[in-house]
């Protein structure tokens, strides 16, 4: 009896024990999402380290060093697509399952997995948890003030648009899946092995992480411009992110019941995409390492297929190291900026270029205000733009410092690959592959701060938002 007894009241402790923790968690999801959000991408990143780290996760049987399976992680749930070991000979099946499943993990997104987690620890979507998200679906409506209501996702629609985000990733893939199949099975790929590779394809096109699960990459598809096609394509639905998913699936092609924030996105985005293959185009047609040695046809295609893939998705069919110079530079410029906001790609984002244009173009014109398609833009967007640029090129500028002081590697080769680990694209110039430890360590920290995004990291960071009651005092310093 008196054993009983001793079991029953650790048993009791041990459930007062997880209810605490419990009523923890979820004063944290509520009090603070930004901060849950972070502390579950690094329990996530924590998580799958430990099993990357498994002997049943690599084809040998053998323990992966830390530095390796840390690195992978990140990777995998960043959706970044960098990669220290040969992704697709290092992993056993179990391995590029784990690769699989982290990939549609992070490609949620941070606020939008921390208010899925925070509505199953507190059986609701509070209102600052709806606040958070509706913030994280619509940056337009992040920092308060008086915005038009068309600009924004009505907190009574969070809930269909985190369903939305889940279905639409469930659809998305599966039509590309269903799409890629006969492809591989043209290109001699086994029936059965067809079966894995083609929704392993259509989930790192859509997540725009570009992870290839054979040996020889894309090479094999070099010629088959159906299958890149489909590849680009969902590349660019990744990219252009839910909240303009969203708008697309509500409204179809009536363009001006689109959203502010969807509107610059497609715009931008498909700007982007033809001034960045027109740029390869000029700049490599003579380089006998890359486009020189195609024809008209395959230059081309191959220009917007690089275009795309800067701008976030990844796969490569060239060698980037045979890059010029001028090339390497315009490539980091895209992948810098990035895709749309709530989206699986990463970068400053494409609305934040468009409100620092529109900003530039406004105070050119002498306009009072930042206007566009009959709307007008809050000054507090522009500060958050501002500060997103801001830190994005500290934290680039930082890492490339680093990374280059410990390697000693030539710079350009440097900066490309910290850009593309910041703004989740995963081209390398196959630095990456040879880095020592402690630059690992520095990348993986870049892929992180990348995708978590440097305004949630600020608001996870900070304690408190405090509000100043007065003004101080106007006085206009110098500029320019």
């Amino acid at each position: 009896m008196a054993e009983d007894s001793v079991v029953v009241r650790a048993g009791r402790r041990l459930a007062a024990s997880a209810t605490r923790f419990g009523h923890g968690l979820r004063e944290l999801a509520m009090a603070s999402p930004s901060r849950f959000a972070v502390l579950v991408f690094l329990a996530l990143i924590l998580l799958f380290t430990a099993l990357f780290s498994l002997p049943a996760a690599s084809a040998d049987g053998t323990r992966t060093p830390f530095a390796d399976a840390l690195f992978t992680a990140v990777s995998t749930i960043c959706v970044t697509g960098l990669s220290t070991v040969d992704m697709a000979t290092h992993w056993s099946p179990f391995g590029h399952v784990l690769v699989y499943i982290g990939v549609n993990v992070g490609a949620l997104g941070v606020l939008t997995l921390a208010s899925i987690l925070g509505l199953v620890i507190s059986k609701r979507l509070g209102l600052r948890a709806k606040l958070i998200a509706a913030a994280d679906t619509n940056p337009l409506r992040a920092h308060g003030g008086p915005v038009n209501e068309g600009q924004a996702v009505r907190l009574g629609e969070v809930g269909q648009l985190l369903s939305t985000v889940a279905l639409s990733t469930l659809v998305i893939e599966a039509a590309l899946a269903i799409l890629l199949y006969p492809s591989l099975l043209i290109n001699g790929v086994d029936p059965v092995t067809a079966l894995w590779e083609a929704p392993f394809y259509s989930a790192m096109a859509f997540t725009n992480t570009g992870f290839s699960p054979n040996a020889g990459g894309l090479t094999p598809f070099a010629h088959d411009y159906f299958f890149l096609t489909v590849l680009m394509i969902g590349v660019f639905l990744g990219s252009i992110g839910f909240p303009v998913i969203f708008t697309l699936w509500r409204h179809h092609f009536h363009v001006r019941r689109w959203s502010l924030h969807a509107k610059l996105t497609v715009i931008t985005t498909v700007i982007l995409f033809f001034v960045g293959a027109g740029a390869f185009l000029l700049l490599e047609y003579d380089n006998p390492e890359t486009f020189g040695s195609m024809d008209a046809w395959d230059t081309t295609f191959q220009a917007f297929f690089l275009s795309a893939m800067t701008r976030s998705g990844g796969f490569s069919i060239i060698d980037i190291s045979q890059l010029n110079g001028s090339s390497l530079v315009v490539g980091s410029m895209l992948m810098f900026v990035g895709g749309g906001s709530a989206s699986t790609a990463g970068g400053i984002k494409v609305t934040t270029l468009a409100v620092l244009a529109l900003a530039v173009w406004s105070e050119a014109k002498g306009r009072p205000s930042v206007q566009a398609f009959g709307r007008r833009i809050p000054s507090d967007v522009q500060r958050v733009a501002l500060s997103v640029v801001a830190w994005g090129a500290t934290i680039c500028a930082i890492s490339t410092i680093t990374i280059g002081q410990i390697t000693k590697a030539p710079i350009e080769d440097v900066l490309f690959d910290v850009i593309s680990g910041f703004a989740t694209v995963g081209l390398s110039t196959g630095l990456t592959a040879n880095l020592p430890d402690p630059a690992v360590y520095v990348l993986a920290l870049t892929m992180f701060m990348g995708r978590v995004g440097t305004v949630t990291l600020a608001a996870a960071v900070a304690a408190t938002n405090r509000s100043q009651h007065y003004s101080l005092p106007v006085e206009r310093p110098i500029v320019g």
